[in-house]
């Protein structure tokens, strides 16, 4: 009978952003305009960083991990959101939203790991640069980027297994634009007491063990940037890592406020604008942050353009 329940509900309707019926079209033209920023910048630092050798660092190993997984990251719900400014019903099959529950975790939590690796990055480029490229060999850095992405596949499959066997039986309209955790344990018939507690340690471990990495090692940089006597120099240090602070606290904070705390119908029409920047601000702001005040990759756009005239 169970499972008879379950198989009840073949397809969802995302609910979406809104349903004002005056602010469709220019969030259908606010959100078209941010993913094509996103997927342009984030390709062109895939390909900057591909074609430039002096790029081949573990600095820019993990930005091209990071572009790559944003990119990525925003084509799992953007296109299904747009589509729902646009149509009355915008209805995705059972099999489509576990699928895009489980890629959604997936680069999110590869996110939150290579954000942790860059930290790590800089903290040794900073406080001990003479073992710099001892400590930060190939091995290591593509160690920590397999083990980001393993540790992404595993929780994503926890999240994703845990909502396969819940049951939905009638109610199918997701309070979101995307299939995400908490708005389909709503709709569950059968109790959600462990997917809940899955969330909350998954989550939290997720959260809180990069937030802690990420604090304590800009703790020791700025620690290091004190002790730099010209001013000069510590204003230039500080600008390398300002970049990478501004996107950790966008990612980690919205992540933290949607879903480190109780879930309620009233909590996520709230909790639909704080992933707003997780899900779309965030992979669109990272190409800008880490190339707008970058030399080295305006030196790359440079001799690449220069070849490519040449």
């Amino acid at each position: 009978m169970a499972s008879e329940n379950a198989s009840s509900v073949t397809e969802f309707i995302l609910a979406g952003l809104t349903d004002l019926p005056e602010l469709q079209l220019p969030l259908f033209c606010l959100f078209l305009f941010m993913y094509m920023v996103t997927v342009l910048g984030n390709l062109c630092l895939i390909t900057l960083i591909r074609l430039n050798s002096h790029l081949h660092t573990p600095m820019y190993f993990f930005l091209f991990n990071l572009s790559f997984i944003d990119l990525c990251y925003s084509s799992v719900f953007t296109p299904k959101m747009l589509i729902n400014f646009t149509s009355k019903k915008n209805i995705i099959s059972y099999r489509g939203c576990m699928t895009q529950l489980y890629f959604f975790c997936f680069f999110a939590i590869s996110e939150a790991y290579v954000l942790t690796s860059m930290a790590y990055d800089r903290y040794v480029a900073i406080c001990n640069p003479l073992l710099y490229h001892v400590v930060m060999s190939p091995k290591v850095c593509s160690s920590l980027m397999l083990g980001s992405y393993l540790k992404a596949f595993l929780d994503a499959m926890a999240h994703t297994g845990c909502m396969l066997r819940l049951t939905f039986c009638d109610a199918n309209t997701i309070n979101h634009y995307l299939c995400d955790v908490f708005p389909l344990l709503q709709l569950s018939c059968t109790s959600t007491y462990v997917n809940e507690l899955v969330v909350f340690i998954v989550v939290g471990i997720n959260v809180i063990v990069p937030s802690v990495t990420i604090f304590v090692s800009y703790g020791f940089i700025v620690s290091s940037i004190l002790r730099i006597s010209s001013t000069e120099g510590r204003s230039k240090v500080f600008s390398t890592c300002s970049s990478h602070i501004v996107a950790v606290s966008l990612f980690f904070g919205s992540v933290a406020f949607m879903y480190l705390k109780p879930s309620s119908a009233g909590s996520m029409d709230d909790g639909k604008i704080s992933s707003v920047f997780y899900t779309n601000v965030v992979p669109m702001m990272n190409a800008f942050i880490y190339s707008l005040r970058n030399r080295d990759i305006k030196l790359a756009v440079g001799r690449t353009l220069s070849r490519r005239v040449f």
